[in-house]
């Protein structure tokens, strides 16, 4: 399909439009920069700000990283209908094709960067309001630099070292910032900047369900600086971690759990289904709406490649899971992972779920030929459902698509959408944010009640893993660690446990490729999957990750341009 690339410059500005005629009349229907500095229209400004959490599309999503943290991290092929079929991404999961001219990556920075200018925009029409002219200014502002925060957030782990635009900063002067004016901390403390003031000028409720409240703030910001934690050289290795930030990180998500405001919800499920959307899992998520009055609603269509090809769906089958991920739902006899001989045998090539024992988030995560698909027996996910098997595999993701009579579901042909939010943040989330400090801090024992309460949650997630007799879809097994008893609970084995758990309950949700690159794994993790999985899966024979250079996409080739060599080329490009 046809792409048009843009000037980052032009990304970032929000285009006003004023003119005059010869009467010097104003013309009707066009709004001046200066019609949007009332209290009403900068909360509009506002709004606007928020809708460009759901402004990605199919070539571009980045309401959720499938395209770039799930099959880039051995969770997922690529899926569609070959390695042709928007080959862009299919460079994203081999590496080795990837180039510093993909244009889905140029879209990708194009549609953050234009979010970030609607936030700059906003936020300085917000600025210079008094509180006496809008009552809630800070809390708009809070909202704003939130908002700024997370794109930036996106931008910094997908491409490293970008350059940093805030709202003070003229126009006119976008074009003398370079992507290596601050060094990688100092980026870093730009984002958390914006969390921590969001956190501490938020209200702590919002009676708008879709605005960011204080406690989304914090649990963003303690995302964030876990993740600066683990310092980086300039070739992308790991070479620290910083305790003082681990110890910020154990602070704020004590914040969160204390404030009673979340809870792990009775059911995995309820986290994917949208009749519970914005439950009391839910910490920060993207509000999406159908019949809404616009002409075509404000849909997920970061997700609308991959629902199923059969007739009630149609297309595109994208975003499908390894044989290597359902292998490691598996579970020992003891009901914990299998670690590192859960894929030594490939239950994934067959059909046979009842002799080995499994994780039930095996059957929330992964449509499975012969198993009800999200949840109704009578809909039974079939092989020709899939769109390349040959290529591909025989599964297909599963937490981010609605069943056809769900009343959030949309056709837009050829594609699919929904009105179903998608969440950021779960309290899941924070809760192993905090287990993970705890290990890296030496703390490895206070981790183990946090790991159980989420594998304790799974086990009893099992209610609507039925197939049409009332039997269970798959042969459940899971256990919480009892050091001494089931385990040896050393410092190792805790972040072993904890990476693993990481794995089983965010698979498929998009971030597993950047835990392996904060961890400083990435290299080691991937060419070892390759070397095994590239036997099951053709389109991955030649793939390879090259250490100090794969950690990062690499800044678009159209952006250097277009900066005339101001912005500076990732490690390894």
């Amino acid at each position: 399909m046809k792409k048009t690339t843009l000037y980052i410059l032009t990304a970032i500005c929000l285009i006003l439009v004023s003119c005059t005629n010869t009467l010097d009349e104003k013309p009707q229907g066009v709004v001046s920069s200066e019609d949007l500095n009332t209290p009403e229209n900068a909360e509009k400004m506002v709004i606007a700000a928020y809708s460009a959490l759901g402004n990605d599309y199919w070539a571009t999503p980045y309401s959720n990283m499938w395209a770039y943290g799930s099959i880039r991290s051995g969770d997922a092929y690529k899926g569609g209908d070959g390695p042709g079929d928007v080959g862009d991404f299919n460079a994203y999961e081999t590496f080795n094709l990837n180039r510093v001219d993909i244009g889905n990556a140029d879209g990708t920075w194009f549609r953050l960067y234009l979010a970030i200018g609607r936030v700059n925009d906003a936020l300085a029409r917000v600025n210079n309001l008094t509180a006496a002219q809008l009552s809630t200014r800070l809390s708009r502002q809070a909202e704003l630099r939130f908002l700024r925060g997370h794109f930036y957030f996106l931008l910094k782990i997908l491409f490293k070292r970008v350059p940093y635009i805030d709202e003070s900063i003229p126009k006119t002067d976008y074009d003398k910032i370079s992507n290596v004016d601050l060094t990688d901390e100092q980026l870093w403390d730009k984002i958390t900047a914006d969390f921590r003031f969001a956190g501490d000028n938020l209200p702590v409720d919002q009676s708008d369900k879709g605005r960011i409240t204080k406690f989304a703030a914090k649990s963003y910001l303690a995302k964030a600086l876990l993740y600066q934690a683990y310092v980086q050289d300039n070739q992308n290795n790991v070479t620290s971690i910083n305790q003082a930030k681990l110890n910020e990180v154990l602070s704020l998500t004590d914040e969160v759990i204390n404030s009673g405001k979340y809870s792990l919800s009775a059911d995995y499920a309820n986290n994917f289904l949208s009749r519970f959307e914005n439950g009391p899992e839910s910490v920060f998520a993207i509000q999406y709406s159908k019949d809404d009055g616009t002409p075509n609603g404000r849909t997920d269509n970061g997700h609308s490649l991959n629902y199923p090809m059969n007739v009630e769906y149609g297309c595109c089958g994208f975003h499908t899971p390894s044989q290597n991920l359902v292998n490691a739902f598996k579970t020992s006899l003891t009901g914990l992972p299998l670690f590192d001989s859960y894929n030594t045998i490939n239950t994934a090539a067959g059909d046979d779920f009842k002799t080995n024992s499994f994780d039930p988030r095996l059957d929330h995560s992964v449509a499975i030929p012969g198993h009800p698909y999200k949840y109704k027996p009578t809909f039974i996910f079939q092989v020709s459902w899939t769109r390349a098997p040959q290529i591909y595999g025989r599964f297909m993701s599963l937490k981010e698509t609605v069943l056809p009579d769900d009343p959030a579901f949309k056709k837009f042909p050829p594609f699919m959408s929904s009105a179903k939010n998608w969440d950021i943040i779960r309290y899941a989330d924070v809760l192993l944010f905090k287990a993970e400090a705890l290990i890296e801090l030496g703390r490895f024992n206070d981790a183990v009640p946090i790991i159980n309460s989420i594998r304790t949650r799974a086990a009893n997630s099992t209610t609507l893993l039925k197939q049409a007799d009332g039997s269970s879809t798959s042969n459940y097994k899971i256990n919480t660690y009892q050091p001494g008893v089931n385990c040896t609970w050393t410092q190792s084995y805790a972040r072993e446990a904890l990476r693993y758990e990481r794995r089983m309950e965010f698979a498929m949700e998009g971030y597993r490729f950047f835990d392996l690159v904060r961890w400083g794994i990435a290299a080691d993790y991937l060419n070892a999957y390759f070397s095994v999985e590239k036997n099951r899966a053709s389109h991955l024979r030649d793939a390879f990750f090259k250490k100090n250079r794969d950690e990062y996409l690499p800044i678009p080739l159209n952006q250097i341009n277009f900066s005339k060599g101001l912005y500076k080329q990732n490690t390894g490009w």
